[in-house]
């Protein structure tokens, strides 16, 4: 029971650690301006459907931070500044990124 919820985990890990190489191995000349909604929030919490209590609150918790920091890397690199960052990194992140 723990190989399927394992490779579940895993194969999400590796949507999430793939487009991060891609994007510091081969720069787009244009950068993205729309990121895809929910798209983070969702696999944080697929990634921590196995867990239960406390190690599920603290790995949603991890998830959910690592999300916020990479869309606001990508606002950063857009030069996205002021009430529209916060609005662009709500929407990046897939819902209230003081959510938890």
């Amino acid at each position: 029971m723990k190989l399927p919820s394992a490779a579940i985990v895993a194969s999400l890990v590796c949507l999430i650690v793939a487009p991060v190489f891609a994007q510091t191995a081969a720069p787009s000349a244009a950068p993205t301006t729309v990121p895809v909604p929910a798209t983070k929030r969702v696999t944080c919490l697929a990634t921590t459907a196995s867990l239960n209590g406390q190690d599920k609150r603290d790995q949603l918790q991890l998830c959910m931070a690592q999300a916020r920091v990479d869309c606001l890397k990508q606002a950063i690199d857009q030069k996205v500044v002021g009430e529209p960052r916060k609005s662009f990194i709500k929407t990046c992140v897939g819902g209230d990124a003081t959510e938890q």
